[in-house]
């Protein structure tokens, strides 16, 4: 006798039997209407469901610390709102849903948020991941809520993007966000609604409590979900005779709606979305295929019941219901836990002996997976906590070679060929395992349940299929560079071509300009302005001579050489009044001035040297005068020379005079040059300002900046600087 059986009275047992017996027979009746199929394979391992069935659903107290991960589903993981030290109220959105493929986040308590950082996370490879840590303040305060009022005439895209913006996924699965699955892409027809109550994996009860003693949620769920999809012509409630409480509410509360209740007969893994799909109508789903493209979309009991609060109530999902059963905890039930919380306060909570406890499951024993963490927290997609003993869950034995019995064929609900994929995954051939169908594997478990020789083989498929998806995702990667490369290539080739095409064009215009212009050479008019060119070249040609005369380069390097001398002394002066962090720089300086300062005095003895050697320039006998050059001009040039032969001369002179001057006598010589330009433009200025000259101001400014350069060489000289 179960314990179930040892808590119920005599009349409440056969009160049960009589209400299994007339859902079998009401499942007999509608079986025929709707013709119940059988798929390939499957297995009866023990179900181990009475542990948890005993009593309602309940709640445990908060927790101190919530970790809720940012990634509770498939697709893209959700981007933080919050920052650390932010307060935050129940149902309140924390994370952001990061592109379609994604689902929002919303703080399961009010409390403050402590940490933003990877955390263990429940997951098959022991990875962390990025959560947001929530401190409990215990006052379990909500946000405020926008539920959606008469939701049947609202637009369905609305309801739609509450459903996302509620943050629902699947509950039952892998956790596909719904909305995503509410909206079927390509064009596809959708003609049956399936709720899959089935929940055939062993020891886990969660949605048979909550089908229990939520129905009437999870019916009014499933018809929004019939709105959404635009009332299909069948709507199937599909649950496994097991479950006869179950069954009993759910019809009572599908009563007056055209939803059917379809039981039929246990067998693991009849809950699987595409061996159920093919129990109520015989449909199969192609391979890697989704069952939109046969015209249904299934749905599990407690999405529908998530539909349903997020729609009527506006409540994200922040809780879901949880089966803890194991034969180490004192206490086996289901219980409605917020997401978030840490596994080992759950385990406390349920009185854990860590004396007899082997491991700890998530999920049922067929396709559940260890974790060694117990601060991995509750996700939306935790259905059931196994903490068994020894006893209760023996490890496996070692594998040993394969006998080729051919078990695993015939228990493999997908119909594909598991001796045959575990060949190839060992091997890792790749081509061949896809082949195989490798991705039509639901990972039941079923394969592995009946090997004689005891092979993990749906560890061998898992990891297979994740090296498959990673090539796939390097592939991409690849593809996408070389699209890239090759457009790439393809612009800059473009590029070179319309740059060639440019240039033969400018080359052929070029080409015509030459034409043009040797045809317009013959002409009268061509001839004389050649000659004007001509004359305008020559004349040229003589000012360049006449400017490299040696007389000029001796003026040159002297005007040069008073400049560098100017520019030592400036040096001079500011490196005596720098302080002592500049004195590096200004001594750089003062180097590379004394430098410049020898190049210009060797660049005048140079020029006095050319000066002196240079022949005189006679004109050749027999040469013919220039007939632009009149005797007058001649006479005009030749006074210019010696002109200028005078003024180098005096330059020459003030140049040596001045080099064996002391600082002091040069600094007497520049304040008595200074006072007679004074002198000179005081003059201008009251020239000018008696004739009205408009160039008044200019002649003021230019005084007053020669005025405050005497004084300040009066100071310097004052000071004996």
């Amino acid at each position: 006798m179960s314990h179930t059986d040892e808590r119920l009275s005599a009349s409440e047992r056969r009160a049960a039997r009589e209400a299994h017996l007339i859902a079998s027979s009401k499942a007999r009746d509608l079986s025929r209407e709707l013709k119940i199929n059988d798929f390939h394979g499957g297995v009866h391992p023990p179900e181990n469901k009475h542990q948890s069935t005993g009593e309602p659903i309940g709640s445990i107290p908060l927790a101190e610390d919530l970790m809720v991960p940012l990634n509770q589903h498939i697709g893209g993981t959700a981007i933080p709102l919050v920052k650390l030290g932010d307060e935050v109220l129940k149902g309140q959105k924390i994370a952001e849903a990061d592109g379609p493929v994604s689902c929002p986040v919303h703080a399961p308590t009010s409390g403050k948020v402590v940490a933003i950082e990877p955390m263990a996370v429940p997951h098959a490879s022991g990875m962390v991941a990025d959560c947001i840590q929530i401190r409990t303040d215990g006052r379990d305060e909500w946000c405020a809520l926008t539920p959606v009022a008469d939701y049947q005439n609202r637009d369905i895209d609305d309801l739609l993007e509450q459903i996302r913006e509620c943050g629902i996924a699947g509950m039952g699965g892998a956790g596909f966000p719904t909305a995503v699955k509410l909206n079927p892409r390509g064009g596809a027809e959708i003609d049956t609604l399936i709720i899959n109550g089935t929940e055939c994996e062993p020891y886990i009860t969660a949605d048979d409590m909550l089908m229990r003693e939520r129905a009437d949620e999870i019916i009014a769920g499933v018809e929004i979900l019939a709105h959404l999809l635009e009332q299909p012509e069948r709507v199937l409630i599909g649950i496994e005779d097991n479950k006869p409480e179950a069954i009993q509410a759910m019809k009572q509360a599908a009563k007056g709606t055209r939803f059917h209740v379809v039981t039929f007969p246990t067998k693991y893994p009849s809950g699987g979305e595409k061996q159920l799909i093919e129990i109520l109508t015989g449909r199969e789903v192609p391979n890697e295929g989704l069952p939109a493209n046969v015209g249904i979309v299934c749905q599990n009991v407690g999405t529908a019941r998530a539909v349903y609060r997020a729609i009527a109530l506006g409540e994200p999902l922040i809780s879901r219901v949880t089966t803890v059963v194991g034969e180490s905890l004192s206490r086996q039930r289901n219980i409605e836990v917020p997401l978030g919380t840490p596994i080992q306060h759950i385990l406390e909570c349920h009185g854990i002996d860590r004396g007899v406890l082997q491991r700890i499951v998530i999920g049922g024993p067929m396709m559940g997976y260890t974790i060694e963490d117990e601060a991995s927290p509750v996700v939306k997609t935790t259905n059931c906590i196994l903490a068994p003993t020894d006893k209760e869950l023996p490890p496996a034995p070692p594998a040993q070679a394969c006998i080729r019995c051919g078990l695993c064929a015939e228990a493999c609900p997908a119909s594909l060929l598991p001796q045959q994929l575990y060949w190839y995954a060992r091997a890792e051939d790749r081509e061949k395992l896809q082949a195989y169908n490798l991705f039509d594997c639901i990972e039941c478990g079923a394969c592995s349940y009946v090997c004689p020789s005891s092979i993990p083989l749906v560890q061998y498929y898992r990891a297979a299929k994740g090296d498959i998806r990673a090539a796939r995702q390097e592939k991409e990667k690849a593809d996408r560079a070389r699209e890239r490369f090759e457009y790439r290539k393809l612009r800059l080739e473009k590029a070179e071509q319309e740059k060639e095409a440019k240039r033969l064009a400018r080359k052929k215009a070029a080409e015509e300009a030459r034409k043009k212009r040797e045809q317009d050479a013959s002409s009268p008019e061509a001839q004389a302005a050649k000659q004007e060119s001509d004359v305008v070249a020559a004349a040229l040609a003589r000012v360049k001579a006449k400017q490299a005369t040696p007389e000029q380069q001796l003026a040159r390097a002297q005007r040069t050489l008073t400049s560098a001398e100017h520019r030592v002394e400036r040096m001079q002066q500011k490196l005596a009044d720098a302080e002592e962090a500049q004195k590096a720089q200004l001594e750089a300086q003062l180097k590379t001035a004394q430098l410049k300062l020898q190049e210009a005095r060797d660049k005048l003895a140079e020029a006095e040297r050319l000066q002196v050697t240079a022949p005189a320039q006679e004109q050749p006998a027999g040469e013919k005068a220039e007939p632009s050059f009149t005797e007058d001009k001649l006479t005009v040039a030749s006074a210019s020379s010696s002109a200028a032969g005078a003024a180098i001369e005096r330059a020459k002179a003030a140049a040596a005079a001045r080099a064996s001057m002391s600082p002091e006598e040069k600094r007497a010589s520049e304040i008595e040059a200074l006072k007679k330009r004074v002198e000179k433009a005081e003059a201008r200025l009251a020239k000018a300002r008696s004739e009205d000259d408009p160039n008044t101001g200019a002649f003021e400014t230019a005084l007053e900046k020669m005025q405050a350069k005497l004084q300040e060489k009066l100071a310097q000289q004052g000071s004996g600087e």
